[in-house]
């Protein structure tokens, strides 16, 4: 079975990190598609083609040979009818987390091919973690090496790196 995680991952963590070596293990095939959120445009820290090489990255380095990352625009049930997938997968964290993703699944069910929706819950350890979170302590010098796969922390640091 070909599933699609869909995600803005600006950036990678370990929660997402955790479903993606999850999802992994359950489905034949695993795409991470990064997409490009208008609502949060202003906000990103890394743009789309810099989250798909650091996924691509920590799937490499964890050696998930049935996960691949891509990256698209407009509606997640256009992409799924693209690829044939029939699947979405999504991560929670909180009821918080459920109230929207559940909104998101009733409405792609309404367009393309049906997609049917399951949700992985976060591991405890890191349903607390965001990216909006992992951004601000690093955008104020703080360690975020134990939220995020390496090739993230990497990332931030390039990107956060005071000029010389």
């Amino acid at each position: 079975m070909h599933v699609v995680y869909p995600g803005s991952f600006d950036p990678l963590h370990n929660g997402h990190f955790d479903v993606i070596q999850r999802a992994s293990r359950l489905f034949d095939r695993v795409t991470v598609a990064v997409l490009e959120n208008p609502s949060k445009r202003h906000v990103w820290l890394f743009t789309p083609e810099e989250r798909v090489a650091i996924i691509r990255r920590a799937v490499l380095e964890a050696r998930l040979p049935n996960v691949e990352v891509d990256t698209f625009h407009g509606l997640l049930a256009e992409y799924m009818r693209r690829l044939g997938a029939r699947v979405i997968v999504k991560g929670l964290r909180a009821v918080s987390d459920y109230e929207n993703e559940l909104q998101m699944a009733h409405l792609n069910r309404q367009l393309g091919n049906r997609p049917e929706t399951l949700f992985i819950m976060a591991a405890t350890r890191w349903s607390f973690v965001s990216s909006t979170m992992v951004k601000e302590i690093a955008r104020f010098g703080g360690d975020v090496s134990k939220l995020v796969p390496p090739a993230t922390a990497e990332a931030l640091r390039a990107k956060l790196a005071p000029a010389e």
